[in-house]
């Protein structure tokens, strides 16, 4: 019997129906919500519960622990389905299920899974924090401290720039044990909102993403008892670069559809909008535009789909993932400028969609890694360097 492989593109049955209600469910209940939110600088905490009901939330976590039991590659198309709406409600569910949601199932020990993982299948959101003031993409400059003090730890420093803070109620929290040791003195702990010495500090008021919350962390002596450590002491560095490889293909996968929403709108609006005596899409000009931004969207899919797919099979994904990334950051910023330009001047403003995801797009190329650090993985990875 000839073997045939399927299109990379193509979805099976169960994929299939899962994307269609992610689209479904996109268009008709985040999307009348978008424009407020984005300007309130606030999800509305509706959606969130209902980001959870639907299974959003823990997509990967097993069955027994109220998750969906679902794949990698359906968290991916979850988080394309949402970003052609709102990239907000996107990276809200990228942060809890590629970076928290997978640390946790790698590296969190039997009792910690059964504490935690049915609170964030079930209504708890998670938080990432490894970023700060001084270290940004030098990750593991980071100063946070972890003091052993015996049955616990004491935590002191500040994070910055930590998605889905305002919500979260868990936090992974990356500090060193050991600043002489370097990376090796980076741990990561398991910290609950309520924890005595931390707190949710300023909220950052942005360019883009607006409804997905941005804030610093405050860990003032704060009390972690060891319990709370995930993995081992000394080998945080592990868990932030294994879940960090993974969160580029989600944000590859939101900067994707977050395209492919602009595109859409583009398309729409050419065969609406009228001068001349025709629409514009009559326009050679305007098809020719239409058609590099088609281009752009589907090579982009081919990539984040590949880099998935990669990654579920259990084969080497590095360097796949980081080109994701970067060449879907590019293509995100890009394609939203063109829709913006199809607009005319209407484009410019925000009666119409595409202005926001225009705003949304340029931290695709920021976040989860700058695109200078992608090519530095890239060249590394071709370059057989560690």
């Amino acid at each position: 019997m000839e073997f045939r492989p399927s299109p990379l593109t193509m979805l099976g049955e169960e994929d299939r129906m899962f994307r269609d209600t992610i689209r479904r469910f996109a268009h008709e209940q985040i999307g009348p919500h978008v424009r407020q939110m984005d300007e309130a600088g606030i999800f509305r905490k509706d959606l969130l519960e209902r980001l959870f009901s639907l299974g959003l939330m823990g997509i990967e976590i097993p069955e027994e622990y109220g998750g969906q039991g679902g794949t990698f590659f359906q968290a991916v198309l979850a988080v394309e389905e949402l970003a052609a709406v709102d990239p907000s409600a996107s990276v809200i569910v990228d942060v809890q299920n590629t970076l928290v949601n997978n640390a946790i199932l790698r590296w969190a020990d039997d009792g910690q899974k059964r504490t935690l993982l049915p609170k964030l299948a079930g209504g708890v959101v998670a938080s990432y924090a490894l970023s700060e003031a001084g270290a940004g993409s030098d990750a593991f400059a980071l100063q946070t401290r972890a003091e052993d003090r015996g049955d616990h730890f004491v935590l002191t420093g500040r994070k910055l720039w930590i998605t889905n803070a305002a919500e979260a109620g868990v936090f992974l929290v990356f500090a060193t044990v050991n600043p002489d040791a370097g990376y090796k003195g980076i741990t990561c702990f398991l910290v609950e909102r309520s924890t005595p010495g931390f707190a949710v500090g300023k909220k950052e008021d942005k360019l883009g993403i607006r409804a997905s919350s941005t804030c610093e962390l405050i860990l003032d002596s704060c009390l972690v008892p060891k319990a709370n450590v995930l993995g081992e002491i000394g080998k945080g560095y592990k868990i932030a670069i294994e879940t960090l490889n993974e969160g580029r293909i989600g944000i590859g996968a939101q900067m994707l559809g977050l395209a492919q929403g602009a595109l859409d709108h583009a398309l729409r609006y050419a065969r609406q909008r009228k001068q001349f005596g025709k629409t514009i899409a009559d326009f050679q000009g305007v098809q020719f535009e239409l058609a590099r931004m088609a281009v752009d969207v589907e090579t982009t899919r081919l990539l984040v789909y590949n880099a998935a797919r990669l990654r579920e099979a259990g084969k080497p994904f590095l360097a796949e993932a980081a080109m994701a990334k970067y060449h879907a950051s590019q293509v995100a910023e890009n394609v939203a400028s063109r829709a913006v330009e199809i607009f005319g001047g209407v484009g410019f403003t925000k009666d119409f969609p595409v202005e926001k995801l225009y705003r949304d797009a340029k931290i695709g190329r920021i976040y989860e890694g700058t695109s200078n650090m992608q090519l530095m993985t890239i060249a590394k990875q071709m370059l057989g360097k560690p």
